[in-house]
């Protein structure tokens, strides 16, 4: 084993750590020294979801001694950043094995310190915690989630004060402190009980009002409020909320999935927890089938993810990608609105660079500025900051199943997206339509866009390794042709340079560093890689 990794494995047997963590690290020692290597060869780092990973013993790990420490480091930056204020932080937390614990910790840590903490009484969705953080003019926030990833993650989402997830500097300026908490004597575990203050219903009400306020044609939902409505929170946090914002949206006709409404860690009816993924969505498609549903849905474990699928011009269910829910979507939003009077001349929708190109053209016919931004809520979220006071933000999206209608919050959020998504199958319904019809009068109009994802999983720290090498022998040598089409442009995102790789000419790309690449072809195509 590399000296620095048992170095690390030593400080935590020979440090003030609980008996059962030891006898673990013991265990994986004897049994499974490759695992013991994976778990303690680094620090878990800040990405675009702040800290996520598999649940277990090691820096490399979610636990609670991990949680703790990065709890600790927030905290000291929360508190050197506000000086001389009363810092306040919301914590909040999903249906997911500990995650319940890893609130409490964070809370308690929080607390200790002297921040005042709004915990969430249960399991919430992740942007209702977005929302409360506005809401109550906190300073930062946690979620403890790890989104849609299978049964063995779990994760930390911190946010800042506008709601949104951390961004520079602030993401890596978190990390540094909570490198400098070393050892967990380093940790306020507890004492500060009283600056803990439980939250629930009275947020949920406020947050319904918002959501309900995002509607755009109530009066077409009075004519069809018996849409007939199948959804399911695939064992998630979506079943706290989303059943009754509906029923406030004034939606009658709504079938739950029995068999995935109980909120279970285990997540035992399904492999993965993600709308995107079919088989995470069959259960319900049996339903809608067999109850004849206009619309099916389906939310991640945070719900912070929607999945939705309608039915076809032979009748058959197909799931929309999360492209295509975007493309219908912000088209609603913006003819909607514009139909309705309510549209402004300083309206903006916001896309992130992988999403759809379809939406910046029609969006560019209806008169509204279409921004770009790299892959992550927490990127437009700090465009819309950027905006405040010359623009107006109506929705932004991405093409992995996340929308955030209206300003109030400022993370990817499922319940509205399920309000309106069923607002706009009753809209279409009312002219006899359907949404699927809807998409492709949008295709005949704007033209056809395809995409498809493929996710290629390497794990482990050979995996990182070899994730970073397949990268960069894409940056140096790139691919002459695609697809049988040549590659004619280069946009390195990482290195914010674009390169026409004909002519040699180079341009600067105008977002902040990020590791992605994108080839664009002759034939008009475009391929993105994103390590992730």
């Amino acid at each position: 084993m590399d000296a620095a990794i048992e170095q690390s494995v030593q400080a935590w047997l020979n440090g003030n750590y609980d008996e059962e963590t030891k006898k673990e690290i013991k265990k994986l020692s004897d049994e499974n020294p490759k695992e013991l290597a994976d778990a303690f060869y680094r620090n878990l780092e800040f990405g675009t979801g702040g800290l996520r990973g598999v649940m277990g013993v090691g820096t490399n790990r979610i636990n609670k001694y991990t949680v703790g420490m990065a709890t600790q480091g927030y905290a000291n930056y929360l508190l050197a950043s506000f000086p001389g204020q009363t810092v306040k932080v919301a914590v909040a937390h999903d249906s997911r094995n500990n995650s319940r614990l890893f609130a409490e910790i964070t809370a308690n840590v929080m607390a200790a310190n002297g921040i005042q903490v709004y915990l969430f009484e249960a399991l919430r969705p992740t942007p209702e915690l977005s929302f409360t953080i506005r809401y109550n003019g906190c300073q930062g926030g946690v979620v403890c989630t790890a989104s849609h990833n299978p049964k063995e993650y779990n994760g930390y989402k911190a946010y800042w004060n506008d709601g949104g997830q951390l961004v520079p500097p602030h993401d890596k300026n978190v990390i540094t402190e909570v490198d400098k908490i070393t050892r967990v004597e380093d940790v306020k575990w507890s004492g500060g009980e009283a600056n803990i203050t439980l939250v629930g219903k009275e947020m949920d009400e406020a947050y319904y009002e918002m959501v309900k306020g995002l509607s755009v044609y109530p009066e077409v939902i009075a004519k069809q409020h018996d849409l007939k409505i199948v959804y399911t929170p695939i064992h998630g946090t979506g079943i706290k909320l989303v059943p009754e914002v509906l029923k406030r949206f004034g939606f009658t006709n709504v079938r739950l999935v029995e068999d995935q409404i109980t909120p279970d860690g285990n997540f035992p009816t399904v492999v993965y927890p993600n709308p995107e993924e079919s088989e995470a969505m069959s259960i319900g498609l049996k339903k809608a089938e067999a109850v004849d549903a206009d619309i099916l849905l389906g939310t991640d474990p945070d719900a912070d993810r929607v999945g939705i699928a309608v039915k076809d011009l032979n009748g058959k269910w197909v799931l929309l990608n999360g492209n295509q829910t975007a493309v219908l979507a912000f088209n609603y939003m913006i003819e909607a609105r514009k139909a309705k009077g309510i549209a402004k001349p300083e309206d903006m929708v916001v896309k992130t660079i992988v999403t759809t190109d379809m939406i910046d053209v029609f969006a560019e016919k209806n008169g509204v500025n279409c921004y770009n931004v790299l892959t992550g809520f927490k990127w437009i979220a700090e465009l819309i900051k950027s905006k405040e006071g010359s623009e107006n933000y109506v929705i932004g999206g991405e093409e992995s199943y996340g929308l955030m209608i209206g300003d109030r919050l400022r993370d990817k959020d499922a319940v509205s997206a399920v309000a309106l998504l069923c607002e706009m199958a009753a809209y279409e319904k009312n002219k006899g339509r359907s949404l699927f019809e809807k998409l492709i009068d949008l295709y005949l109009e704007y033209g056809y866009y395809k995409e498809h994802l493929i996710s290629i999983t390497k794990k482990g720290m050979d995996g990182q390794q070899q994730i970073a090498d397949m990268m960069q022998r894409y940056r140096q040598q790139p691919p002459a042709q695609l697809g049988g089409s040549p590659v004619v442009q280069l946009l390195d995102y990482e290195y914010r340079k674009g390169k026409n790789l004909a002519t040699g000419e180079e341009w600067t790309i105008d977002l902040p560093k990020s590791n992605v690449l994108q080839f664009v072809l002759a034939d008009g195509s475009k391929i993105s890689a994103r390590p992730s």
